[in-house]
């Protein structure tokens, strides 16, 4: 058996050496094409040697395959913009491209980076942004301008400013491809789902979700403790009550655009209608966005014969009945 093994390994390798000296023209011919196609085909599709890992590259809205082709390029992601245009055309993905900002780690054919325009595959992370509590829409723009350069802060206040007081703040995950619409959209919705089991607590509070919103924006700025948030909104709905301006210093702020709120006996006066020390009732909109706590102060607040406020260098609020009881504590806890 062994023999008879061994005889035909034999045969088949004579018989193997006979077809390549008969047709080695034909096999070199073939190997070579086989060459020239791979080399062809490494030349066009392939990445560049000078590709560096880690590379990101930025797709602006609306901007042209030629100009997308034109950026890969200069970030050394593909090798010739022509023929990347050229495969975005054959598979009918230059009008799919997804705006936004792309990592490439590694080397990746022309096909590859085709695909992954076209389906959004930015290969980062989602971008995390807290907003605290008591955000302005110029604070979350800062903030929003900052995770996502593609978004100017301009473009995003003009899309938050609308909102103000009903963007939910909270941490969030948004992809790379955001938009200042789209985030404004899902701070919205967060917003109404947060506040939807509160419904029935503002319908019988006797306010609109409005005012209540208004409300607890002041009080998000004037209080720190849920405690204390809530004896604040029952003086500030006592004051509105018997016709006393509110007289909250937190509004020059958002009057100024300041971070600081400590006004000047000139910004008083300031015509504003957001001047709670020359206009009576709540302001006409929410100054920030407050959180749930504030909410449900605003809508439950603690009832007390307070008319007073103030927070001392201690930290700690302090309340009076009558002016002369809040100038005493002014001596006493502002010094």
């Amino acid at each position: 058996m062994t023999a008879l093994y061994e005889r035909f390994i034999l045969s088949a390798l004579s018989a193997l050496q006979f077809h390549l000296l008969r047709f080695w023209r034909q096999w070199v011919g073939a190997l070579i094409a086989l060459a020239v196609l791979a080399g062809g085909y490494q030349w066009a599709f392939a990445a560049p040697a000078s590709f560096s890992p880690g590379c990101i590259v930025i797709v602006s809205a609306g901007a042209s395959a030629a100009d997308v082709a034109d950026e890969l390029a200069a970030a050394h992601v593909i090798a010739h913009p022509a023929i990347f245009r050229a495969v975005l055309r054959l598979f009918g993905e230059s009008d799919r491209i997804q705006a936004g900002a792309y990592r490439f780690d590694a080397p990746e054919s022309a096909f590859s980076v085709a695909g992954r325009l076209a389906t959004g595959d930015f290969g980062l992370p989602p971008v995390r942004i807290t907003f605290p509590e008591g955000s302005t829409g110029r604070d979350m723009a800062a903030l929003v301008a900052k995770a996502l350069p593609e978004i100017s802060a301009n473009d995003f206040l003009s899309a938050a400013e609308p909102y103000e007081g009903y963007l939910f703040p909270d941490t969030y995950f948004f992809p790379p491809s955001a938009t200042a619409a789209s985030i404004v959209a899902t701070m919205r919705e967060n917003f109404r789902t947060k506040t939807a089991p509160l419904a029935s607590a503002i319908a019988a509070s006797g306010h609109p979700l409005s005012d209540i919103v208004t409300m607890a924006s002041l009080v998000e700025k004037e209080a720190r403790t849920p405690a204390d948030k809530r004896i604040v909104a029952g003086i500030l709905w006592h004051r509105i009550a018997l016709g006393m301006p509110l007289q909250v210093d937190a509004v020059f702020g958002y009057i100024f655009g300041r971070d600081t709120y400590s006004p000047s006996y000139a910004d008083l006066t300031v015509d504003s209608p957001y001047n709670t020390y020359t206009h009576k009732g709540l302001p006409p909109g929410p100054i920030d966005s407050p959180g749930l706590d504030s909410i449900e102060a605003a809508i439950s607040p603690t009832k007390t014969n307070y008319l007073y406020y103030l927070t001392g260098t201690d930290g700690k609020m302090h309340y009076a009945t009558t002016l002369a009881e809040h100038n005493r504590n002014r001596r006493l806890y502002l010094q």
